[in-house]
């Protein structure tokens, strides 16, 4: 061992680099100065938020968007806590995401004392690992685990606690990290693609649904490949829209809204399910195997979740790509795309032309998703915060390439479309980035607007005005008739975005709407726009499918 020695801090920060991380989204505490430090004289840039759970977003979008780990860092206790709802967000929606937080010295772990909390046993939950740093010299092969853990399939979070003195300590100089090494995709098995091809040669009229695991695996167009060999009809999920595009002949659209919606009828049409990259949590499965009447194939990286709709007649574990390229040279048979799946399309296109003709103020949330699609390039990423905006966002918009569409669909956390926005941006900042929010989600990371205009990260903020928290209102209504305790009032969301230095824009026309997105859009700086909504047309919209039969 080299007698030289080095900061413990400047290890982390070395096995950091090591793993290519490029940021490191966080608030600094006293007992994490020395990590800060030596992050300010790495490779790595560090983006100093305003909220934890801000940074844990930002860190959540990054991961799903580059399928590498966004790294978020806090103080101990509160800090470390606020980190929490982002975590549990990344966990639930199959995204790495490397958590990292100081703890008290192990000079007084043992004991009561100021600011101890439990944290590993907190995170344990919500985490695929959960784990305190012991000592300096373990530092190198735990971020090491930390990373394979984190972005090895299913993805997840983790985290990491590192205590105040083991963070200050000195180690040998030639303790380094440890190398990379990336898990290799597994073929699948001939056997199992041999079954799935036999039900699939005998089925009457199946169909396919997309998840999120199949963007992740960058199966696009393997998926468009097999559905044009056998001629299948595709639906996505909420979480899945974009890795089959909405504009190709055999798409259906996605599946997930809260009514019996028209791409429903396509699952009550088939007798075969084949579900490529789908995850039980995305949605819940009665919804399209209410009778437990259909075979499910289910076309994964992993084993499928247990559930009593959710029965699996062939199970396909491998790399999702190969895995679809031998089922369609294994099935020798070609179907139609049936008329129903032509209507559905027509259907869902004819709600969004509506849409664009729709001139009344406050505005219809289908003009709002028609002029958003106008602004939007192919490529142009959108974050659709939970709320209504996620209902009429996830189920109108059109989506043409992966990971454009954003929801949490996971955990369904209000809140992390502003944050996530500045992490797309850092991301891909060669693409245009809106965050749709509702007022209610909006208010609940706005602070992050100085972030993104003291780092000078350009991205524009759709507000959705109503003055209410809009999606219980819905279902409320929906469900008994009435509604109570969610109506809130709002401050001057212009003058709001331009304290922090933004631009701000609020929408007095329908025939507003488009061009003042194309206006803040093209700028390179941060805008806030403020749209009122009439959520008038929710229960339009529900009782409206809500009517509709098998006469479809």
């Amino acid at each position: 061992m080299s007698s030289q020695q080095v900061g413990a801090a400047r290890l982390l920060v070395r096995a950091l680099e090591a793993e290519g991380v490029e940021y490191v989204f966080g608030i600094p505490g006293e007992e994490n100065i020395h990590f800060v430090d030596a992050v300010n004289d790495s490779s790595i840039r560090y983006i100093l938020v305003r909220h934890e759970q801000g940074a844990a977003f930002m860190a959540e979008i990054y991961g799903r968007l580059t399928g590498k780990a966004g790294v978020a860092s806090a103080t101990l206790g509160p800090g470390a806590i606020n980190l929490q709802l982002g975590v549990a967000d990344a966990t639930t929606n199959s995204t790495p995401v490397v958590a990292i937080s100081a703890q008290v010295g192990l000079d007084r772990i043992y004991k009561e004392s100021h600011q101890i909390v439990d944290l590993v046993s907190l995170f344990r939950p919500i985490t695929k690992w959960s784990e305190l740093a012991p000592t300096a010299e373990a530092l190198p092969e735990m971020v090491r685990k930390a990373f394979k853990t984190a972005q090895t399939e299913r993805p997840g979070a983790v985290y990491l606690a590192i205590p105040e003195d083991v963070e200050a300590a000195k180690v040998a100089g030639d303790l380094k990290p440890l190398p990379v090494n990336v898990v290799r995709p597994q073929e699948p098995a001939p056997a199992q693609v041999a079954r799935a091809a036999d039900v699939i040669a005998l089925a009457r009229q199946p169909i396919v649904l997309a998840g999120h695991g199949a963007t992740r695996a960058r199966a696009s167009q393997a998926l468009i490949h097999f559905s044009e060999q056998l001629g299948l009809p595709v639906a996505t999920t909420f979480n899945g829209k974009g890795v089959f595009p909405d504009d190709h002949r055999n798409a259906l659209g996605a599946v997930g809204f809260m009514r019996h919606d028209y791409v429903n009828f396509g699952f009550d049409e088939a007798d075969v399910i084949i579900a490529v990259g789908y995850e039980l949590q995305e949605f819940d499965p009665v919804k399209v195997n209410p009778k437990v009447d259909k075979k499910i194939i289910h076309i994964h990286q992993f084993p499928a979740e247990v559930d009593d709709h959710y029965p699996v007649e062939v199970g396909i574990q491998g790399d999702i790509s190969r895995s679809l390229r031998a089922l369609a040279e294994s099935v020798h048979r070609r179907f139609d795309v049936n008329g129903t799946g032509r209507k559905i399309r027509d259907l869902m296109a004819g709600e969004l032309r509506e849409g664009r003709s729709e001139d009344g103020y406050p505005l219809s949330p289908r003009r709002i998703v028609a002029d958003i699609r106008e602004a939007m390039g192919r490529e142009d990423i959108v974050l659709a915060d939970t709320g209504a905006v996620k209902m009429w966002m996830a189920r109108m918009y059109p989506t043409y390439e992966p990971n454009t569409l954003l929801v949490s669909n996971g955990l369904s956390s209000m809140g992390f479309a502003v944050p996530g926005a500045l992490a797309a941006k850092l991301a891909h900042p060669d693409r245009r980035v809106l965050a749709a929010t509702g007022d209610g989600a909006f208010l609940m990371n706005s602070q992050e607007l100085e972030t993104a205009v003291r780092e000078n990260i350009p991205i524009t903020v759709l507000i959705w005005e109503d003055d209410a928290y809009g999606l219980i209102e819905w279902k409320m209504d929906l469900e008994m008739g009435r509604n109570s305790n969610i109506k809130f009032s709002n401050p001057d969301f212009v003058k709001y975005a331009e304290s922090f230095g933004a631009k701000g824009y609020r929408v007095t026309a329908a025939a507003d709407l488009l061009p003042t997105l194309q206006k803040a859009l093209a700028d390179d700086g941060v805008s806030v726009i403020t749209v009122p909504v009439d959520y008038s047309h929710n229960l339009q919209l529900t009782d409206k499918l809500g009517e509709l039969t098998d006469a479809l």
